[in-house]
């Protein structure tokens, strides 16, 4: 099962080029790959594709333990209620959590500040074989610390000012993502694009729901209302980061049953063209292999 190469393509923000949020559709996608079964409701087709992905994502990923030569980072960033925690929970859910390590960045400690900004996040990078997942990442260094002005005080001895610190942390991700992949480790980025009305009205449904309000933070309602700066911030971070090796994929994000199921097919696409393979034993082993297998023969 695969997503259409026209969908995967619209989704990625070609290096190089603006990240285009506002002319992006929260909810749609102009390639039609939700009308597969012509008659079915497009939740339908979602949810079924999503099971596909997911099956093709399990064997994928012991093509991926098995091979033993390259890492999968999924970074995903939305704002608050963009639905990263459910896309995770929902399109990893197939997969062996042997190999997969799910990290969730909260606000930084004191000895993490007394690091530089990429430090916590490197010591949580998956090991070859491995899927790592960062649920939130050092990108919150050039989106919140970016809106709270605050927050940019901060800034270490040795770092510019304004908005040279930005295009500076910029720089410093890209050399970061390449050094990773050149060693191994292949770093895919989602955007959870969610509209500043579909995001009003589920931290509404937090509010209204008893099972859901645990969720809720006093910090969400201001944050909500800096919806209009974090679009900015988004925008100029993703522009600036969208690579050759470490590509942004902006994910309409007010239809969960489609965010999901595109997030998932993607995943597949990418894994599928790193073109694993299952290592082939040499002359000495496929001899050991042989004897192994005599021996127990004539056990039996």
């Amino acid at each position: 099962m695969k997503l259409p190469k026209d969908c995967v393509r619209e989704l990625m923000v070609e290096p190089g080029k603006s990240a285009g949020l506002k002319h992006r559709s929260t909810s749609t996608t102009r390639t039609d790959w939700l009308g597969a079964l012509g008659h079915a409701h497009p939740k339908e087709v979602a949810e079924r594709d999503l099971d596909a992905f997911k099956a093709d994502l399990l064997a994928a990923q012991g093509l991926l333990y098995a091979a033993d030569r390259w890492s999968l980072l999924l970074v995903f960033q939305a704002l608050d209620a963009g639905g990263k925690d459910g896309t995770i929970k929902h399109v990893m859910s197939g997969v062996d959590p042997q190999g997969c390590d799910v990290v969730s960045f909260k606000q930084p400690s004191e000895v993490e500040l007394r690091h530089d900004f990429l430090w916590r996040c490197a010591a949580r990078l998956p090991e070859r074989g491995h899927i790592g997942i960062f649920n939130r990442s050092y990108y919150e260094d050039v989106l919140v610390v970016r809106v709270h002005s605050d927050l940019a005080a901060r800034r270490p001895a040795g770092a510019a000012d304004g908005d040279a610190m930005w295009r500076e942390r910029f720089d410093d991700i890209n050399a970061f993502e390449r050094h990773l992949v050149r060693n191994g480790t292949r770093v895919v980025k989602f955007f959870l694009h969610v509209s500043d009305a579909e995001q009003r009205a589920r931290l509404l449904a937090r509010l209204d729901d008893p099972d859901k309000q645990w969720k809720f933070s006093p910090t969400d309602l201001a944050e909500h209302r800096r919806y209009p700066e974090y679009q900015i911030a988004y925008e100029e971070a993703i522009t600036a980061t969208s690579t050759s090796w470490a590509p942004w994929y902006v994910v309409p994000a007010d239809h969960k049953y489609a965010l999901r199921a595109l997030v998932g097919g993607i995943i597949v696409e990418v894994i599928d063209e790193l073109d694993l393979s299952h290592p082939r034993p040499d002359a000495a082993q496929r001899a050991a292999i042989e004897e192994a297998a005599e021996a127990l023969r004539a056990e039996g």
